[in-house]
């Protein structure tokens, strides 16, 4: 039976369009796994905008591929939003007592920088070693608040000239949020005077934002939350005051337009301006407030949400009010995108899916932020 031979040169051809088409797979395997490890910063940036108070919270914390992390900066530039809230939990940097590792915080901050965005910093999470056994995250004793202030000391040292915002830990007022324990104003208090000394020594150009406060009227023992509005005036009695730069706060909408006014039996929107009564009352009028939550939920079953025209509407004007608000500093909005879907109703408040498809809400407050007729 007769078998078909390939030439000697035909063998020596393809085993060398072999070898090519190799070379050309492992050049382009290498380029693609270190742009998605690495991401090159690319040209510095600067955000166009016709709103300078205009923010987003992006939630990187989990985010673990350089490539996203870039491309999600590059998208709230591009929305025209020029500050972010990002949370940095104690926990990610200083696994061990003294062992810093800031390796991801030095990406997110570098992006975020390139892409001329304004960076406002959430310090908190509780390390393993810094807190009781058994005890979550959020539990943060008395015994470690020195040890708080000293990875806020570092982390401020560590970003000077990069990040010049702090948030000392994140709403307070809430059982949840501080450790499945009764709120204590006069405990966020006396961590405050520890660690923000701390700030001020390691980088006196930081601004220490107190408070992020949720915005409840609280229950009626106060063993889930306490009202926003009686946690402040008690910071303020248990002597705060000294210790805290501007204040954060949270200003969800819920049902309520943006410009449903403000009572203090109400969630709304403008309750912030309750937060400043409360601010002016004590002597702070000087200081400013940083809106570092906020937003409108379009959910199609939740109860407390809206239409997605509503919150489109809603987000909008609310970024607007801002304008006309000097005492606000800025108010950004949750949440610009998660890592991985939620499959729950949170996911409704994005402006951006996890794969990055971005919703009717992003192209419609993108076209008011930039300008765009």
């Amino acid at each position: 039976m007769n078998q078909t031979r390939i030439p000697e040169r035909g063998r020596t051809y393809l085993a060398g369009m072999l070898l090519v088409t190799l070379l050309a797979v492992a050049a382009w395997w290498g380029w693609h796994r270190y742009y998605r490890n690495f991401a090159p910063l690319g040209p510095q940036r600067s955000v166009e905008t016709v709103n300078p108070k205009a923010g987003v919270h992006t939630r990187l914390d989990n985010e673990v591929e350089a490539w996203k992390i870039k491309k999600t900066l590059e998208m709230v530039r591009e929305l025209g939003t020029p500050w972010i809230v990002e949370y940095f939990p104690w926990a990610y940097s200083e696994p061990r007592k003294g062992h810093y590792n800031f390796a991801h915080a030095d990406m997110v901050v570098a992006h975020a920088n390139r892409q001329g965005l304004r960076v406002i910093a959430r310090l908190g999470m509780t390390p393993d070693w810094a807190r009781p056994e058994g005890t979550i995250a959020n539990y943060l004793p008395e015994e470690s608040y020195q040890d708080f202030a000293d990875y806020a000391a570092e982390f401020v040292r560590h970003f000077a000239g990069k990040v010049h915002y702090v948030i000392l830990w994140n709403e307070p007022n809430l059982a949840l949020e501080w450790g499945y324990r009764r709120p204590d104003p006069a405990a966020y208090a006396e961590m405050l005077s520890v660690v923000s000394p701390a700030i001020r020594a390691a980088n006196p150009d930081v601004v220490i934002l107190a408070g992020a406060l949720a915005p409840t009227q609280g229950d009626p023992v106060g063993e889930l939350g306490m009202s926003d509005l009686d946690y402040l005036q008690a910071m303020y009695d248990a002597g705060a005051g000294p210790y805290f730069d501007a204040l954060a706060a949270h200003a969800y909408g819920l049902t309520f337009p943006p410009d449903d006014p403000p009572d203090p039996d109400v969630i709304n929107f403008r309750r912030v301006e309750l937060l400043r009564q409360v601010m002016i009352a004590n002597g702070d009028r000087a200081k400013p407030i940083h809106i570092t939550e906020a937003g409108w939920n379009d959910h199609p079953r939740w109860t407390r949400a809206v239409r997605p025209s509503q919150r489109i509407r809603y987000t909008i004007r609310a970024y607007a009010m801002a304008l006309d608000w000097p005492w606000l500093d800025s108010v950004s909005m949750w949440v610009f995108r998660y890592p991985a879907p939620e499959k729950s109703f949170r996911q409704y408040f994005s402006f951006v899916t996890a794969d990055f498809q971005p919703k009717p809400i992003y192209y419609e407050v993108q076209k008011s932020l930039r300008g765009w007729k």
